[in-house]
């Protein structure tokens, strides 16, 4: 079989305005290192054409596939709270889209592919280690169930890529049902441009929300997915660790892997992140970051409001959408006590919240490791793992007898718990442990990590090692932005 993309490129279709035309900038030697072969075939091509040289070339950025329109998009954004009106896709190209096996659009992207006009001065390219890195937790977001950016390949480039020394060079191969971000239309907005800022919100509403009618009913879908979005990603652990509206997916996917980290010891206010120095982007203050993103769309999206909803008053839009992004807490918090209930095994209500904060208050204080604490409960195996923390007893008896009350089996609650609580997550140590061997050119650890972590919640037991939370000269206490 040839190798084939069925490409039918949207986004190619906007005004120029939107992105810049370039092709990807040859690598000296392009080398498959992974690739995703249930996913390629969901995106209906050949993984064994995409395995052979030809196929390489295409994924390394070498060769331009026939009906590709690769092109940077054009984007703005508050970076850390600080704006910045014009960003882009400094060192990734968007070949093109696919529409998928399920009928679902979605973006191949390759990040590496080399300078672009939004590069500001950067090389375009990326290294191995945040290569590897998006790719093991991307996809290990995917098999948890939350909505992410998918890894299709990581390819070595032959070159040598310069950040604090000299790393080896590599391309992620990355698809998204879009690229579409908050500051996309905030790059619009700052510019006054109407028309584009028309152009866009039909684009993604025919993309991502056809059943919306106008800028305020997209506004209210992406408020709605965002609050489920970021309530999954607490109920894993996971810090995103670079909330920027850069990095914020109007589609409600999870975007741009950079310093972000799973918790090993569960703290509320942790950061991972060595750059985010004030912790704007720690763990308990995702929530409120994404409600202050929303508010950026929303102010992006006013004179749309205005226009068709309000008959021209400003004021009026302003009160309609603010009224929208007041509906994410609510929203968000109910999207939590519905996660963290099935981590308990009940169909958690308000009144519950008291039971899971009070769990969360024992870990935190006896700095329990947090996917751990919530396994052994889902195993019956509190009294060894967690037999340690004061007040679990007491905690435990409360909890059973609301799964009474709930008329809920024990057992029954447990299988339930389990399918919420995955037992191997990509920690930290783990992912280092991979990038280091992988410098090094074995890339067994990779491999083998990456095939753990397509089944989280049911792992089979040759993978037992890589639930162990890591030793005290193991912990991963700070990540690190790629470029």
């Amino acid at each position: 079989m040839t190798l084939r993309f069925a490409f039918d490129n949207s986004y190619a279709r906007l005004p120029e305005r939107f992105f810049a035309r370039l092709d990807p900038t040859p690598v000296r030697a392009p080398r498959l290192l992974a690739l995703n072969e249930a996913l390629a075939r969901e995106l209906g091509l050949d993984p064994a054409a995409l395995a052979r040289p030809e196929g390489v070339e295409v994924l390394a950025g070498n060769r331009v596939p026939e009906g590709a329109e690769p092109l940077a998009q054009a984007y703005a954004g508050h970076q850390f709270g600080g704006w910045v009106p014009q960003l882009g896709d400094g060192r990734a190209i968007l070949l093109g889209e696919v529409i998928d096996s399920h009928r679902r659009r979605r973006d191949i992207q390759l990040k590496g592919a080399g300078r672009t006009p939004f590069s500001r001065g950067g090389d375009g390219r990326a290294w191995l280690g945040p290569v590897l890195r998006e790719y093991l937790v991307s996809e290990a977001m995917a098999a948890m169930g939350i909505p992410t950016t998918r890894a299709l390949a990581a390819v070595a480039t032959g070159e040598t890529v310069w950040r604090e020394t000299a790393f080896p060079g590599a391309v992620l191969v990355r698809v998204a049902s879009s690229h579409v971000r908050v500051g996309t239309f905030q790059y619009f907005a700052a510019r006054g441009d109407i028309e584009a800022l028309r152009l866009l919100t039909g684009h993604v509403i025919a993309r991502h929300y056809p059943e919306a009618s106008g800028a305020i009913g997209l506004l209210t879908e992406v408020v709605a997915r965002q609050a489920e979005l970021v309530a999954a990603w607490m109920s894993v652990g996971f810090i995103h660790g670079v909330m920027n509206t850069d990095n914020m997916s109007v589609a409600g996917e999870t975007i741009d892997y950079g310093p972000c980290a799973f918790m090993d010891g569960y703290d509320p206010g942790k950061v991972f992140s060595s750059i985010d120095s004030f912790g704007r982007y720690a763990y308990d203050r995702q929530p409120g970051i994404a409600a202050w993103n929303l508010a950026q769309l929303a102010s992006c999206l006013l004179p749309l409001i205005a226009e068709e909803e309000t008959g021209g008053d400003i004021d009026r839009a302003i009160a309609e959408a603010t009224e929208v992004v007041h509906r994410f807490g609510p929203l968000w918090r109910a999207a939590w006590l519905r996660r963290f209930g099935a981590k308990l095994g009940i169909e958690a209500r308000e009144e519950d919240a008291a039971l899971v904060e009070e769990l969360l208050g024992l870990m935190a204080r006896a700095q329990a490791d947090f996917t751990n604490a919530f396994r052994a409960l889902a195993e019956g195996r509190e009294a060894v793992e967690l037999g340690h923390i004061e007040g679990l007893a007491d905690w435990q008896a409360r909890w059973r007898a609301r799964l009474a009350a709930e008329g809920v089996d024990e057992a029954a609650a447990r299988a339930r718990m389990r399918a919420a609580s995955p037992a191997i997550i990509p920690r930290n140590h783990r992912v280092e442990e991979v990038i280091q061997a992988a410098l090094g050119g074995d890339l067994a650890p990779f491999e083998r990590l990456a095939r753990a972590l397509r089944a989280p919640s049911d792992p089979a037991p040759e993978f037992d090692d890589l639930r162990r939370a890591p030793a005290p000269g193991e912990e991963v206490r700070q990540t690190f932005c790629g470029t």
